[in-house]
């Protein structure tokens, strides 16, 4: 599993616990809800350069962890 899926995974809980024992949505929830959004774009961009290095675009991006 990629360190970004257990990053994004991490934000999740850390929003559910500043629910249950914050006070509402303040400003702790909004961070963590923010950091597991832009995890999903994250892991989104992350297959989506995978799968374009496996076919072989040219303008894919080739390193360490994409093969």
């Amino acid at each position: 599993m990629p360190a970004i899926a257990v990053g994004t995974a991490l934000w999740w809980l850390a929003l559910a616990a500043a629910l249950v024992f914050g006070d509402g949505f303040g400003a702790v929830a909004w961070t963590c809800l923010s950091g597991g959004v832009l995890g999903i774009i994250g892991y989104g961009v992350f297959t989506w350069q995978r799968s374009a290095a496996r076919r072989g675009t040219r303008t894919a991006q080739h390193g360490q962890g994409l093969e």
